[in-house]
């Protein structure tokens, strides 16, 4: 029969998996802290601004932006769950409680892989409206609900599995050395899990960024193609790109270090870089806002409504009314989705 060590404190496991455990703040640890709690302030601003535009302006009322509304939401909650890391830990995390360290890893877990899931259901939704050539989805507002009903389900799912038994507290020769509590096994799976979807969703870009490629080529040979058309593909083809550096830049790191550490590389300093690429990937909660977002004409138009409120406290602010027409449903934005166009 196995004997588990429940009633031992962090300093324990810490000590077990020859993590280091600071009694005292150094100047790294402050560096690290002040950083960390910067990034979190303007993540939760900026995801806040977001979802905010969204609800207020009615042209949002549709599959793609509930989606973008939830990513939002996912990356407010990772800036939650980086801020509460920020606070519980350095010379802090020695008096946490079992408890409340799992509380800790679980916030951070869920909020990474629903930010993470809901990019992969983002990424096949432009998938689906591009190579259909539609305004928006075909999705009702019913699915999409049900949809981001699955997103977080996944996501604490994978979040709170440790917490529940997937861990390491009567094995300690499975301790990993990054996340002392948890058994290496769930970091490998945790990492290649979400590998595998960094993989479908480059498959999933590529393909868009092939077949609009394709797609400009052919167009370009006809005298009827349109400039502002050739323009707005060609801001496609941009913000995939960008889309698909900032996500492989900022995600891949992480989730290499954590399958070195599950996988229990000795060689592999893991514990070297392991703040770093944890704030990288909590980088991406505000790059999201900005690629998904901020290059959107009507979307940057909110916000300028929502930031200049005192300016406009006089007039009450009405969403505008779009009436669609044929020559609309073909038409792209200049962020890669398919909205209207008034000017064509």
């Amino acid at each position: 029969m196995k004997h588990c060590f429940y009633n031992e404190t962090v300093g324990f496991f810490y000590n077990n998996s020859r993590k280091e455990l600071t009694t005292y703040w150094r100047t790294k640890d402050v560096l690290v802290v002040a950083l960390g709690l910067t990034v979190s302030v303007i993540v939760l601003l900026t995801n806040l601004l977001v979802i905010t535009a969204i609800i207020i302006n009615r042209r949002f009322h549709y599959p793609i932006y509930y989606l973008l509304g939830n990513l939002a939401a996912a990356d407010l909650f990772a800036g939650i769950a980086y801020m509460f890391l920020m606070f519980h830990t350095g010379p802090r995390t020695v008096k946490l409680s079992l408890k409340t360290w799992f509380i800790r890893q679980s916030l951070l877990d869920t909020s990474l892989t629903a930010s993470v899931v809901n990019l992969l259901a983002i990424a096949v939704e432009r998938h689906q409206t591009v190579f259909t050539m539609q305004l928006h989805s075909k999705m009702s507002n019913q699915r999409v609900m049900i949809l981001i009903f699955c997103i977080w389900v996944t996501a604490l799912l994978l979040g709170l599995i440790p917490s529940y038994g997937w861990h390491c507290l009567c094995a300690l020769e499975k301790c990993s050395s990054m996340a002392p509590l948890y058994s290496r096994s769930y970091l490998t799976f945790w990492a290649i899990s979400n590998l595998v979807i960094f993989l479908i969703m480059v498959v999933v870009y590529m393909h868009i960024f092939i077949y609009v490629k394709r797609k400009m080529t052919r167009m370009s040979k006809h005298t009827s193609f349109h400039p502002r058309y050739k323009e707005t593909m060609i801001s496609l083809v941009k913000t995939v790109t960008i889309i698909l550096s900032a996500f492989v830049i900022c995600w891949t790191p992480g989730q290499v270090v954590l399958l070195l550490d599950g996988l229990g590389c000795k060689s592999c300093n893991v514990l070297a870089v392991e703040k770093y690429v944890l704030l990288l990937a909590e980088i991406n909660s505000l790059i999201n806002a900005i690629v998904y977002s901020y290059r959107d004409n009507e979307m940057r138009s909110t916000f300028r409504r929502i930031l200049c409120f005192v300016c406009y406290r006089n007039s009450k602010y009405t969403p505008t009314v779009v009436k669609l027409n044929t020559t609309d449903r073909g038409t792209l934005s200049q962020n890669g989705h398919f909205t209207v166009d008034s000017s064509i």
